[in-house]
């Protein structure tokens, strides 16, 4: 196994545990509404990547599949990684609906993971896709016109 395969794998190992830790204990929690409201935005975003994004392609390790095509359209528009984003969007509305120091820091830290799993899975894309190079300069990796 290649040291690319072995980091995507510690990274998605990474991801699950951090993940884990932010929705732990599964207890009942009156959330408020801007909790809501970024739950709903997780969601969204995830479904209409989903949707765009072609059977096949989608990977939970970051690397591109060899049959996978680049994905252009939709969400993916704005966003190199909108199911990343959509992650962190659900990770924040756990943040805001806990107010927890503890979900804070695995906030932090999911988004040192994510930002080193894009970075790893785009060092892959453009390797495999022509036109990756080009598209990564005209379109953001997580928030449309900034980051």
């Amino acid at each position: 196994m290649s040291r690319f395969a072995v980091a995507g794998r510690l990274l998605v190992a990474a991801q699950f545990a951090l993940i884990g830790w932010l929705i732990w204990p599964l207890t009942a929690q009156a959330w408020s509404l801007p909790a809501l409201a970024l739950l709903t935005c997780s969601v969204a975003l995830g479904l209409w990547a989903l949707a765009h994004n072609r059977l096949g392609n989608f990977n939970i390790r970051p690397e591109p599949k060899a049959s996978g095509s680049l994905v252009t359209g939709g969400p993916y528009r704005y966003m190199r990684n909108p199911m990343y984003s959509a992650l962190l969007l659900f990770a924040a509305a756990e943040v805001v609906a806990y107010a927890d120091i503890w979900k804070i820091a695995c906030w932090l830290a999911l988004a040192l993971v994510l930002v080193a799993k894009a970075m790893l899975e785009e060092r892959g894309l453009r390797a495999r896709h022509a036109g990756y190079a080009e598209y990564a300069k005209r379109v953001r990796r997580f928030i449309p016109g900034l980051f």
